[in-house]
């Protein structure tokens, strides 16, 4: 595997795109594992080397809106404003399929997802390939998303040829997708990009009977996107999630455990370690960190600020990850709609718990 730092060899990616080799690149969501999108071998390739079912579709990344009219058909005009407006950018718009688009980049389905990255080295690529890059997220199928080049290399190693080191994503989370076959726009999957920037942009906002469509009937409309598995983006640590009042309880009554096989636990939370481990008012926090290493591996506060939180995620449960802990504790975000993509990260991550 070879890691480049460079755009000048965005060329030599290109040429292995063209020989049916898998490229890693970055984009503003997080890094994707790249085949060219009208080769099946490559795309067999792409699918074997993530362990992904060949039945769950791919998004296809395009240089540029134009791009839009070669793989899809039935475009309505709401659809080309929400393009106009959020691409380049982290949006996905789920689109009827154009007649040569091949089923292992639908999953068999009669619709493709298509994207206009805005990182510039994704861009770039592109740009230098000239056509549609198939491009799931750079991880193992289920796992954490890679959010910078070496989390790409400790998942693939030399199963890639090249990984495009353009550092750490911005964005971190993945793109918001969004379903553009019918009347009107619906939510698949959320993202940065909020539901009511969507009503706005898409001109249907007057139209009380149209909207977008964001509970979980809705979704449906057998439409498999990237991401919609109940247990995703999961660590291969178990994972809890926990309220706050439920994370203090849990950590104390294990940190006051006294039995030898006590259980340990790597922990990722928005309240400070002060106000989940301390059961003595008087206690320092000085004197809290001091008893971490009883029950606690490592203690992650994570910044509250949800476009931060969700920067860090995904480097944050790698963190943890590593750490041979018995579990993850993960303590649940606002449920606020600008928290809304981050919960719904974690909750799929941790859903592995309680099938």
């Amino acid at each position: 595997m070879s890691l480049i730092l460079d755009r000048s060899t965005i060329t030599l990616a290109a040429d292995h795109l063209r020989k049916g080799e898998l490229v890693a690149f970055p984009t503003e969501t997080v890094y994707g594992l790249g085949a060219d999108a009208n080769n099946d071998k490559a795309l067999q390739k792409l699918y074997v080397s993530k362990g992904r079912p060949t039945n769950h579709p791919v998004i296809v990344h395009l240089a540029s809106l134009e791009q839009m009219n070669d793989w899809c058909i039935e475009l309505p005009d709401y659809a080309r404003i929400l393009a106009r407006q959020f691409w380049p950018g982290p949006m996905t718009l789920i689109v009827k399929k154009a007649k040569h688009v091949s089923s292992m980049v639908t999953g068999g389905q009669d619709t493709v997802g298509l994207r206009v990255p805005a990182h510039p080295l994704a861009l770039a690529l592109l740009n230098a390939f000239g056509g549609g890059i198939a491009a799931p997220s750079a991880n193992k199928y289920g796992r954490v998303s890679s959010t910078c080049a070496e989390h790409v290399a400790a998942e693939f190693g030399d199963e890639i040829s090249i990984v495009i080191d353009g550092g750490s994503c911005p964005i971190g989370i993945e793109s918001t997708i969004v379903d553009v076959t019918g009347p009107r726009p619906r939510i698949l999957r959320p993202g940065i990009i909020p539901e009511q920037d969507i009503i706005e942009y898409s001109g249907l906002a007057q139209n009380t009977n149209i909207s977008v469509g964001s509970s979980l009937a809705d979704r449906v409309k057998n439409i498999r996107v990237p991401g919609s598995d109940k247990s995703h983006y999961a660590p291969s640590t178990p994972m809890l999630l926990l309220d706050k009042s439920a994370m203090r309880t849990f950590l104390a009554n294990h940190n006051a455990s006294t039995k030898s096989d006590q259980l340990t636990y790597a922990v990722l939370a928005l309240s400070g370690c002060d106000q989940l481990l301390s059961t003595d008012q008087s206690s320092t926090l000085d004197s809290i960190k001091d008893n971490l290493p009883k029950v606690i591996r490592k203690y992650i506060q994570a910044n509250i600020d949800p476009k931060i939180y969700a920067r860090e995620l995904y480097a944050n449960l790698r963190k943890l990850d590593r750490l041979d802990a018995n579990y993850i504790l993960v303590e649940k975000t606002p449920e606020s709609s600008d928290w809304l993509a981050i919960s719904d990260r974690l909750r799929r991550a941790a859903t592995h718990l309680h099938q």
